[in-house]
């Protein structure tokens, strides 16, 4: 059984603690899209672990992890990231952990850009500043520079000269700064290469000689961050959705049998863009407060709102969902009434089927409101054992996005799960 793990909102859905509870029945994990913009956590015991770049099965043993062409790179988040997984005593080697040799590799230029851009926009995007997109920019304008370029250091040395060629003069007469020094940048990352090239191998020969073992593809961030069908211009640079897992891996010859869905039990979003269901009052703050809503990687504070199921349904359908895992019930827990979007309000028109207005900002949520409960859910493990109301709202979930729930997130211990079979 193969299976494509996908963000169904804004990306923090809670990926990183399910992908790592699903990683235990897989033999391979494999990170397809994205860069060290993603931040998946992890609770083990009194231990908290955030992954940027590596898969978070590499916390079971036995188990290959893959970072995948569709990523972008930045080498010493990767190399700190080992660093600190080895320091708690986690394996991470040559043997369970691969690098594609065609992903691309983030510079300091690129980080820079993205600062540089977001500053002097008057639409701002709410970029994590990472160089995510910019690299992703070069990737495109097919001047990037790839982890097997970095390995040869003749080939990296005409890619990064080239590049500062074009930049430099960019960074002086247009953003009025200072460029950079070929040779910092090139002795740097020589020593990143040494410290990389172990891990670095061809995923489609690598892949193809175990395309029969079990897969779990690891998406990040979320559907409606995805650059095409994301609410565009407040989205990442990558395909989020689950058709871009065999596209970021180039493992078209596993066949996938099962895509899955995350959503929390509610809404949140990180930076700009059109949030129609936000809550900036008492509730909103609830959420932040109770859900721990800050991201793993900016720190930033994230805006919370009430569950959207035209959005979710959307999702659903963008990424051929087989089945939905619900995060974050317990936040819930003690509401009095709890409001869910079943449509929207666009131009005197109602929607709430499959079709979507082209501007989420223009939309008026229309809300049903169901009935709370006071009960705690964090240390219920069996679905029978869930409050009444909260199995209604569950059930009113998968009656509008036509979809079952299969797992229950109560938590944010490993083991809070309720399977729903």
């Amino acid at each position: 059984m193969n299976v494509v793990v996908v963000g169904l909102q804004w990306g923090d859905e809670g990926k990183g603690k399910i992908i790592d509870y699903l990683s235990q029945q897989k033999d391979i994990i494999v990170r397809f899209q994205g860069g060290n913009n993603a931040g998946h956590t992890v609770v083990v015991g009194e231990k908290k672990f955030i992954f940027h770049l590596i898969p978070s099965g590499i916390l079971h043993k036995n188990k290959i992890c893959i970072i995948g062409n569709g990523l972008v790179i930045d080498p010493e988040v990767l190399i700190s990231e080992i660093e600190t997984l080895r320091a708690e005593n986690i394996e991470v080697s040559p043997q369970n952990l691969k690098i594609s040799h065609l992903s691309h590799i983030i510079m300091p230029y690129h980080k820079l850009i993205d600062a540089l851009r977001e500053k002097i926009r008057i639409q701002k995007i709410g970029t994590t500043q990472r160089g995510i997109g910019p690299c992703y920019v070069d990737k495109v304008a097919r001047c990037g520079i790839r982890m097997i370029d970095l390995m040869r250091p003749e080939v990296f040395e005409f890619k990064l000269k080239d590049n500062l060629q074009e930049k430099n003069p960019l960074f002086k007469k247009v953003y009025n700064c200072k460029g950079f020094s070929f040779s910092e940048i090139y002795e740097k990352y020589l020593e990143f290469a040494k410290i990389l090239k172990p891990y670095v191998c061809d995923i489609v020969d690598y892949c193809y000689e175990k395309r029969n073992k079990s897969y779990l593809f690891e998406g990040a961030q979320g559907t409606f961050l995805d650059i095409d069908f994301g609410t565009y211009p407040f989205v990442t640079s990558s395909s989020t959705i689950s058709t871009g897992a065999l596209l970021g891996s180039g493992l078209s010859f596993i066949k996938i049998n099962k895509i899955i869905g995350v959503t929390k039990a509610y809404t949140t979003r990180v930076g700009e863009g059109p949030f129609p269901t936000e809550l900036k009052e008492d509730l909103g703050k609830y959420f932040q407060k109770k859900g721990r809503e800050f991201g793993a990687t900016t720190g930033r504070v994230r805006r919370c709102g009430l569950l959207d199921l035209v959005l979710l349904k959307r999702a659903v359908i963008l990424n051929n969902v087989n089945e939905i895992i619900l995060t974050k019930l317990d936040v819930l827990d003690g509401i009095d009434e709890i409001k869910i979007c079943i449509s929207y309000e666009y131009k005197n028109k109602m929607i709430s089927n499959y079709s979507f207005p082209p501007d989420l900002s223009e939309v008026v949520p229309i809300y049903k409101t169901l009935k709370g409960w006071k009960e705690s859910t964090e240390n219920i493990r069996g679905y029978k054992k869930l409050p009444s109301a909260a199995k209604k709202y569950i059930h009113t979930i998968e009656k509008f996005v036509g979809c079952k729930i299969t797992y229950i997130s109560v938590g944010k211990m490993r083991d809070a799960i309720i399977k729903k079979l």
